[in-house]
């Protein structure tokens, strides 16, 4: 049987993906109608329908669910390879999707310890959150909490629960009449943790700002008390800088390395995912 063109496969292959010819066209730049002529030369090329059109919507059909089992697993596997090809062989890089105030608070200053045991790997940060669509970002892997729920082909290994506590500058000011340096990333945060300690501070001034590191800043300016992990501050506390009155409680969430795919532990990826739940621990028992 003679294979259907490469450019239909991909053109289907994104519209299964979204289950949406107008999504399909804004990601591969082209007008709705490219992505239906496509999908209707594929069609008749296999002699089978592979969508079901419904009051304006889309929906797979089982041979196009069969089809985009294939394609999705091709397209990915095309796309590891050309990337290994555009690389140096002697460079190995993993391009890691880390959340912003984990990444700039406690792993870049880890990062020359790892670069003196694996000399050969070069880790490319992405500061983000959330969810993460690996074959549109490229990333090899993503740290992440599990506040959100991630899809089941995606394959994720428990790295360590969540601690968080208040901090605060090393003086003699009473963390309960001070001000709440609270993230908007997680507005909820100071709630989640009175609810589980019983302590009361809902009268205390908030001080809203838009990331960790920044209240994290504004807490070592002396601005006031910061909610926070103890992945953020396992440094400054270990200094001095910032002390934890209350310590490090669990708040019921844990911190995941998420891969599109299970690591080989001789891989680089495999290799700096062993290397950083041996520093999470060490990071964990000195702020316990």
């Amino acid at each position: 049987m003679k294979l259907p063109p490469l450019a239909s496969l991909r053109f289907f292959d994104v519209a299964a993906r979204y289950e949406s010819f107008v999504k399909a066209a804004q990601e591969l730049h082209v007008t709705h109608s490219a992505i239906s002529r496509q999908i209707r030369l594929l069609e008749e090329h296999l002699g089978i329908h592979l969508f079901e059109r419904r009051n304006r919507a889309i929906f797979l059909t089982l041979e196009g669910k069969l089809l985009f089992q294939t394609t999705t697993s091709m397209f990915q596997q095309l796309a590891e390879t050309v990337k290994q090809l555009e690389q140096p062989p002697d460079i190995q890089v993993v391009n890691l999707s880390c959340e912003p105030t984990i990444a700039m608070k406690w792993l870049i200053p880890r990062l020359t310890d790892f670069y003196r045991q694996y000399p050969d790997i070069t880790v490319h940060l992405i500061a983000a959150g959330g969810p993460i669509d690996f074959a549109k970002t490229g990333v090899d892997l993503a740290l992440r909490r599990n506040d959100f729920k991630w899809n089941d082909n995606i394959h994720s290994t428990r790295i360590c629960a969540e601690r968080m506590g208040v901090v605060k500058r090393v003086d003699d000011t009473p963390y309960q009449r001070m001000n709440l340096l609270t993230p908007s990333s997680r507005p909820t945060v100071w709630e989640t943790w009175q609810s589980r300690t019983g302590v009361n501070l809902q009268g205390n001034k908030r001080i809203n700002f838009e990331h960790f590191y920044l209240c994290l800043q504004a807490a070592l300016a002396g601005q006031g008390i910061a909610m926070a992990s103890f992945l953020m501050v396992a440094d400054e506390i270990k200094s001095g800088q910032l002390m934890a009155p209350e310590g490090f409680i669990e708040d019921g969430s844990a911190y995941y390395i998420l891969a599109p795919k299970m690591l080989n532990t001789h891989s680089a990826g495999g290799i700096f995912m062993e290397w950083l739940i041996e520093n999470v621990n060490q990071s964990l028992q000195l702020t316990q």
